[in-house]
């Protein structure tokens, strides 16, 4: 296994594929595809800087960001897949899942979140669920963040010792370490029952998470045809007037003390 890649040569390839992004997310929008990217994987797999990565360069109005807490006594009563079929995007938009409905598949049965059944039932709806998506024209991607145990610790133990990053640590973060095995069981189960010819799931081994960003970027990227429609430079005109905005001393605001 090569040696980690450095912050500073990740970050001139990174600046590049999401220059393709860009792109992308234009043809996207032109041709009105739908299209649903799903992150799983273990607790601290690197899935939220992925999604950082990818969202921070795209035009905000047509990306979703999905990362849905705890069900509400409500949802509970709900057709399963209801609130994540609420959040899958319209034409020209992409919804980026942080979590999706594969918690039934892993942290739930583990966790004892859900019955024996309702995990049995889920597993036969899955594929079906995903292929209906499928047959009305929604392009959908599933990617498993892969890590170690031993890096897993590790990513712990710095959000420990970091008091910004303390509040991604969660009692089910530590349980996952101790029933570390019965996980890897789940996991093996989810991919044989529910990664299908048209619905595959795509492992990104994920220990270096600088090389799982771009390695996972640059395989959305290949799924597409999609071609340089962002357009030629716009002339910006020349000001007309320019003494129209609010002076320091007019107007009922409150400035803003400038502290720095």
């Amino acid at each position: 296994m090569s040696k980690k890649l450095s912050k500073k040569d990740a970050e001139h390839v990174l600046g590049d594929l999401q220059y393709e992004l860009v792109k992308l997310q234009m043809w996207i929008r032109k041709n009105g595809l739908r299209v649903a990217i799903l992150f799983e994987g273990r607790d601290a797999a690197g899935k939220g800087g992925i999604i950082k990565r990818i969202i921070s360069a795209l035009n905000p109005r047509w990306i979703n960001h999905v990362a849905l807490g705890i069900p509400s006594e409500r949802e509970q009563t709900e057709w399963y897949f209801q609130r994540y079929v609420a959040k899958l995007p319209a034409a020209g938009e992409i919804s980026i899942y942080d979590r999706s409905w594969y918690n039934r598949a892993v942290v739930e049965p583990v966790m004892d979140y859900c019955t024996a059944e309702q995990y049995r039932q889920f597993m036969a709806d899955a594929p079906r669920f995903e292929q209906l998506l499928q047959d009305s024209g929604l392009v959908l991607l599933k990617y498993w963040l892969a890590v170690s145990a031993e890096e897993q610790v590790e990513r712990f133990n710095a959000r420990n010792d970091n008091p910004r990053k303390r509040w991604k640590l969660s009692p089910n973060d530590l349980a996952a370490i101790e029933r570390w095995d019965e996980f890897t069981g789940y996991i093996d189960n989810m991919f044989l029952g529910t990664s299908t010819e048209n619905a595959p799931w795509y492992y990104v081994h994920g220990d270096d998470k600088r090389r799982a960003r771009l390695n996972c970027i640059s395989h959305i990227l290949g799924q597409f045809p999609y071609e340089d429609t962002i357009g030629d430079k716009l002339k910006i005109p020349k000001p007309t007037g320019g003494k129209g905005y609010a002076s320091d001393s007019a107007g009922p605001y409150i400035r803003v003390p400038e502290v720095y």
